[in-house]
């Protein structure tokens, strides 16, 4: 049997009768189920004469436009395999990658064929398949055959090749797809998270063709004027964010009742754990809710969520079908119940491994379990607490903080619009929680403001945990994905 997934994702549509469907929509164009099976075919025959071997790599560099779907897909096609790279790299980094994946050839957005420095490179994809017919069918293929990669965010080091199979895709969009975001036909998906990021291609791509539904893309940036005038205009029934965007939108004047979508039925929240109240929040004003989940690019989408109906604000909520979580020790022990420790999971999605980092991979993807790197603890509800990276841990007085528990109160004052926490060393030498704060609109610093914030984090969390140092930001740093990179703060 062919496991192609462009035999599920597309060509199962056209089968269906669903060809007249919308698929995908961007501000200069619209895409057919049966204008997407044509384009996508004619690319796999593109490539075919242009040279483009089966399981060689192609890089992707392209905003998020109709495009970005034809070339994804139309490689997986072919039994080429499609690698996505973060728009917003630097051009050194976008050459690092290119080079470590070795890709034979590269289709990128004109306005970004500046930043590629390779010798065949395709900046008009209508023109790269004028003229070829299309192929009959996906090219056989296995379920465990890789499919595509993806790279890490890159937050410390070089972004990492991520392996992906055929079969992954189907498994996300029948487990968190399926049974807890509830994706079905008539549904419009909106995400905010980009496609070249795990997240943001399971949102636009994978859950929609699961379904046969349709997806809006957005390819500037996601601002939050931006993200409100597409809500506006599409009236989308699911949209992905991540917290800091939900926070900025809060802060819009304007916003209301579905961020201007009256049909808004759902949103959801990844790549950073969502403060209890930006959720909460956004429940008030916009009227739904938002099911914070974790993923990873390990294990391309979310494996632990809050559900509709019973969420939980200030908790990532339980395994999602199919997956199973455990809570260990560094030596790999399930830890006692209610301590910390790291999260690892098992699941139908996990990569094959890292691309030419085998100790790497060996760290990471041990047996069936994939190890995340997250603290995470397990609440006497069988909720899972996210509490830091491994690395973001800190010990005060010989007890163990969260700097998220931290973060999260201080982003529930009323003048607060972001913060993050990292450990600082006092004149004892002793560690100490230190905040970055970003406040809202409106709101000025001041030594009170200071004080204000220390003693409402002491009320809320508890008073060994209050930031000793409060330093007020305009920004703070991110990846492209929206994780705050506390090692930057550590650091300054």
């Amino acid at each position: 049997m062919n496991a192609n997934a462009a035999g599920f994702f597309i060509d199962r549509h056209i089968t269906a009768g669903r060809g007249g469907r919308l698929a995908f929509v961007d501000p200069a164009r619209s895409l057919s189920y049966a204008a997407f099976h044509e384009a996508t075919a004619r690319f796999a025959a593109a490539l075919h004469a242009a040279g483009v071997r089966r399981e060689a790599r192609i890089g992707l560099l392209m905003h998020d436009t109709v495009e970005f779907p034809i070339a994804f897909w139309g490689a997986i096609r072919a039994g080429v395999v499609p690698v996505p790279i973060n728009t917003l790299l630097t051009p050194d980094l976008v050459a690092y990658i290119l080079a470590d994946s070795r890709a034979a050839l590269v289709v990128a957005s004109p306005a970004l064929r500046e930043h590629v420095a390779h010798p065949a490179v395709v900046s008009d994809l209508d023109g790269f398949i004028a003229g070829h017919a299309p192929t009959a069918a996906p090219v056989d293929a296995s379920a465990d055959e890789v499919a595509f990669w993806l790279y890490s965010s890159g937050s410390t080091g070089h972004p990492k090749g991520v392996r992906h199979v055929h079969g992954s895709l189907q498994a996300t969009a029948d487990t968190y797809a399926a049974q807890v975001l509830g994706i079905r036909e008539d549904d419009v998906v909106f995400s905010a998270a980009k496609l070249f990021f795990a997240y943001g291609l399971g949102n636009a791509m994978t859950f929609p063709l699961s379904v046969g539904a349709q997806a809006v893309l957005l390819p500037e940036r996601p601002t939050p004027e931006a993200v409100l005038s597409v809500m506006a205009r599409h009236q989308p029934t699911v949209f992905g964010g991540v917290p800091t965007l939900f926070a900025s939108l809060l802060a819009q004047p304007g916003i209301g009742p579905g961020a201007g979508s009256a049909r808004l039925r759902i949103s959801t929240s990844a790549g950073e754990a969502l403060p209890a109240a930006v959720g909460q929040r956004w429940r008030e004003v916009v009227g739904s809710d938002i099911l914070d989940g974790l993923g990873s690019t390990e294990m391309l989408h979310i494996f632990v969520s809050n559900r509709p109906g019973a969420v939980r604000y200030g908790t990532t909520g339980e395994p999602v079908p199919g997956y199973e979580v455990r809570i260990v020790d560094e030596e790999g022990r399930p830890t006692p119940p209610g301590t910390p420790g790291e999260l690892v999971v098992r699941g139908p999605s996990a990569a094959e491994g890292y691309w030419n980092l085998r100790a790497r991979s060996r760290l990471t993807f041990r047996g069936e379990w994939t190890h995340t790197g997250d603290t995470y603890v397990q609440d006497e509800t069988g909720a899972y607490r996210y509490c830091g990276r491994g690395d973001d841990m800190l010990k005060v007085g010989g007890i163990w903080v969260s700097p998220f528990e931290v973060e999260g109160a201080l982003i529930a004052h009323p003048a607060v619009l972001e913060a993050a926490v990292v450990g600082a060393t006092d004149a004892d030498g002793l560690v100490k929680p230190k905040a970055y704060v970003v406040l809202k609109d409106g709101q000025v610093p001041s030594p009170a403001l200071v004080g204000e914030l220390q003693a409402h984090v002491k009320a809320a969390v508890g008073p060994w945990k209050y930031p000793r140092w409060i330093e007020f930001s305009d920004t703070l740093p991110k990846t492209a994905t929206g994780k705050i990179q506390r090692f930057r703060l550590r650091g300054a």
